[in-house]
């Protein structure tokens, strides 16, 4: 009898297992439908009947932490691969979603310890990037580099982590490296849209500009209508003395993006050195650039400048090109070649007290020797027998 009543528990016991693991699998079933249908919250509502405590059923937790990752509870989905992964340590898929958890929350050392020890299971190109990112974000630059290189080591055609890792070596002025790590890239893919106009910015950065400029223009040639190749290789033109192609990409490159001050400074100076009509073509852009000028005391008075320069070339316009030079040297006192002009300028209008106050000041701040220094103190000398002459 005893016998007998210990085999039928046995068989309750097998059944009721039987029953239970059903239940899970088809609540399993359940919450990947859901959560396929984006109706997370319920799938997490019947996934977390089937936790309890002291239970740990991976695959059931594993499901949950994607759910919670999915409706962008990043924080609970962290702490359900913590978890996981504490429970399995040799499963790399947790260790990889609990990376991108910490990186969703920017907690970015935590991603980075968590995507290292992924690496020490299994070299995958993605997560050595996404190390990179989390580092990249905490602006250690040399760490993310590192990672960039490993990732692009393992997958050598990665455009997105190339370009990080060039943005990178451009920032910290390092052109030859970043001309160096695209060129196996370029050789595959030469037009690449991405990296090709990142290979100019190096070489414009770098000085190159003629090479910067062939750069540029064979991306503008296959129809990259961006800002920064118009932008780059107008900028390359003009460093290159090509004023009126300079002019031509820099109006496009506003055309495409018109928020850049220095754009606009830049096509009303590159206009005056081609001699355009200073009221017509020269003022209207200074006058674009003023408006849009940030409170930055350089950039004003660079502005400022260019306004004086356009009206001392007029030669009939010396009180414009005086209020516009004080401008200048208001915003920037070290731009003591300003007091000069002024100097210069009053003297053309034969004002000579006035300009002899301002050659003072000038040769008060500059350096003796210098041609300016001479310059001036020949004018001072000459004045000042204008003015004794004009006594009576």
């Amino acid at each position: 009898m005893r016998k007998a009543l210990i085999v039928l528990f046995g068989l309750i016991v097998c059944v009721m297992s039987v029953a239970q693991t059903s239940h899970r699998d088809s609540v399993l079933t359940q919450a990947r439908y859901l959560k396929s249908i984006f109706r997370t919250d319920d799938a997490i509502e019947a996934l977390s009947a089937l936790v309890g405590p002291g239970a740990m059923d991976d695959g059931v937790l594993a499901e949950l932490a994607d759910c919670h990752f999915q409706s962008g509870d990043y924080e609970d989905a962290a702490g359900t691969y913590f978890m996981l992964s504490t429970h399995s340590p040799g499963n790399i898929l947790y260790k990889i979603r609990l990376m991108q958890a910490f990186y969703r929350l920017k907690a970015y050392p935590q991603s980075i310890q968590a995507g290292q020890a992924a690496l020490q299971l299994d070299s995958i190109p993605a997560v050595a990037g996404y190390v990179g990112d989390a580092f990249n974000q905490m602006k250690q630059a040399d760490s993310a580099l590192f990672y960039y290189r490993r990732a692009l080591a393992m997958k050598p055609m990665n455009q997105s982590v190339l370009s990080k890792a060039m943005g990178i070596l451009i920032s910290e002025e390092d052109y030859d490296g970043a001309l160096g790590i695209c060129e196996a890239f370029l050789a595959e893919d030469p037009d690449n849209t991405t990296i090709a106009p990142l290979k100019g910015l190096a070489l414009y950065r770098k000085g190159d500009y003629d090479l910067a400029a062939e750069v540029f223009k064979r991306q503008e040639d296959i129809g990259n209508d961006t800002y920064p190749v118009h932008y780059y290789l107008g900028q390359s033109y003009w460093h290159t003395k090509v004023v009126y192609k300079a002019e031509e990409e820099l109006v496009a490159a506003w055309q495409v993006d018109s928020s850049d001050v220095n754009l606009a400074y830049s096509i009303a100076a590159v206009k005056s050195e081609a001699y355009r009509s200073f009221e017509k073509e020269v003022k209207p852009w200074l006058d674009k650039a003023w408006n849009m000028i940030q409170p930055d005391p350089l950039v004003a008075s660079r502005i400022q400048q260019q306004y004086g320069l356009a009206y001392y070339r007029l030669q009939d316009s010396w009180d414009k090109a005086i209020e516009h030079y004080k401008e200048a040297y208001r915003y920037n006192p070290k731009y003591i070649s300003a007091l000069s002009t002024i100097a210069y300028c009053y003297e053309i209008k034969k004002d000579y007290k006035e300009a002899l106050k301002w050659y003072e000041k000038y040769l008060a701040v500059a350096r003796p020797g210098s041609q300016g220094y001479e310059f001036a103190t020949k004018s001072v000398n000459y004045i000042k027998a204008e003015l004794f002459m004009e006594e009576p």
